[in-house]
C-alpha cells in the first residue's frame, strides 16, 4: 500500500521559468518583433507625401526593391562607403584592444595605476556621439587648431580642408568610432583573458613558449567566442553608422556623397516620408547585415569542435 506522502501530488517549478522570460519576450515581439515584420510589409508598397498630398499605399510588389538596388540610386555606393568607413576603423580597434586587454592582464608585468587607466581608456564611451563629433569638427576645421599649428609650424603654407576631401573625411569619421569603442572592446577582452585558466600558461612556460606563443596558441583560440562575438556586434553597429557621419558633413555625406552611409541614406526616405522606399532600403540593410554575420560565424567558427564531440561520444562509448 502507498504511503501518503507518495500519493501526495509532486510539485511541478518548470512553469515558472515561462512566467520569468516572458517580459522578455512580450516586450520583444511588441518593440522589435512587430515593427520588423512591418517593415517588410511596408517595403512592399508605394507610400509617400507628394507636397500636401499623400500617394498610396498602393501594392507593388518588389518595385520598390528594383529601384533601391538600381545602379542609379547609388546604393551599393553607399554600403560601399559604410563598409570602407567601418573597416577602417576597426583594424585598429581590435589591434589597441587586443594589445592592452594583454597588458593588463599580464602579472607578470607589474603594471600600477591599471584601474585609473581602465576608467580613461573607457571614458569616450560614455560620450555622446554628437558632442565628439562637433568636437573634431571644430578641431580639424578650415580656422581650428590642427590646421593653425601646421600652418604656424611651416608644414603647411595654407590651411587644409580635411571635410573636402574624401580620404581625410572618412579617416576622421572612422577615428571617432575607434576613440568611442576602443575602450569597451578592451574591457571586454580583458574580462575573456581573465577567464583563461592561469595553470595553461604555467605550463606552456615550463614548455619554454614565450609570451608571443603563448598569445597566438593559448589566448587566441580561447577567447575565440568574445572576439566572434566583438566582430559581430561592430559588424552590426558598423553598417547602422549614422550619428557620426550625419553632424560631420552636415547630412550631405560630403564631399561627393562619398561619407554617406547606408542608413544616411534611409533617413533620407524617412524625412521625405518615402515608407515604401525607407522600408526597402530597411530590408535590404537587414540581409547586408545578416548575410556578412553569417560569413562570420562561419569563417570564426571552431573548425576542430565536430572532431572534439566525435572523439567525447567514442570515449563514452568505450565507457
Amino acid at each position: 500500500m502507498a504511503s501518503p506522502l507518495s500519493r501526495r501530488k509532486s510539485i511541478s517549478y518548470s512553469k515558472w521559468g515561462y512566467f520569468f522570460i516572458a517580459p522578455f519576450f512580450i516586450v520583444y515581439a511588441i518593440f522589435s518583433l512587430f515593427p520588423l515584420l512591418s517593415t517588410f510589409y511596408n517595403s512592399l508598397f508605394e507610400n509617400y507625401m507628394n507636397g500636401l498630398n499623400q500617394v498610396g499605399p498602393t501594392f507593388v510588389g518588389l518595385k520598390n526593391f528594383q529601384t533601391v538596388l538600381n545602379a542609379e540610386s547609388d546604393m551599393m555606393r553607399y554600403i560601399l562607403n559604410t563598409f570602407i568607413i567601418w573597416i577602417v576603423g576597426f583594424i585598429p580597434q581590435i589591434f589597441f584592444s587586443l594589445l592592452l586587454a594583454s597588458w593588463f592582464t599580464d602579472i607578470r608585468l607589474k603594471l600600477k595605476a591599471t584601474g585609473f587607466f581602465k576608467v580613461v581608456i573607457y571614458l569616450p564611451n560614455v560620450i555622446m556621439a554628437a558632442a565628439i563629433s562637433m568636437l573634431f569638427f571644430a578641431i580639424f576645421s578650415n580656422i581650428g587648431p590642427i590646421n593653425s599649428m601646421l600652418v604656424n609650424a611651416g608644414i603647411l603654407s595654407e590651411p587644409y580642408k580635411f571635410f573636402d576631401h574624401e580620404g581625410s573625411t572618412r579617416l576622421i569619421i572612422a577615428g571617432i568610432n575607434f576613440l568611442l569603442w576602443y575602450g569597451n572592446t578592451t574591457i571586454m577582452l580583458m574580462a575573456a583573458i581573465m577567464g583563461v585558466d592561469p595553470s595553461l600558461y604555467e605550463s606552456a612556460d615550463i614548455d619554454g613558449a614565450n609570451p608571443t606563443q603563448q598569445f597566438w596558441k593559448i589566448t587566441i583560440p580561447l577567447i575565440r567566442p568574445l572576439l566572434l562575438y566583438t566582430f559581430v556586434t561592430s559588424l552590426i553597429g558598423g553598417l547602422q553608422m549614422f550619428d557620426i557621419p550625419n553632424i560631420i558633413t552636415n547630412k550631405q555625406g560630403s564631399p561627393n556623397r562619398t561619407s554617406m552611409t547606408m542608413v544616411m541614406y534611409l533617413n533620407n526616405h524617412l524625412f521625405s516620408k518615402n515608407y515604401g522606399m525607407g522600408g526597402a532600403v530597411s530590408v535590404v540593410l537587414f540581409v547586408v547585415g545578416a548575410v556578412l554575420s553569417i560569413l562570420v560565424f562561419y569563417t570564426m567558427r571552431d573548425k576542430d569542435a565536430p572532431k572534439k564531440s566525435i572523439k567525447k561520444k567514442k570515449g563514452a562509448n568505450l565507457l
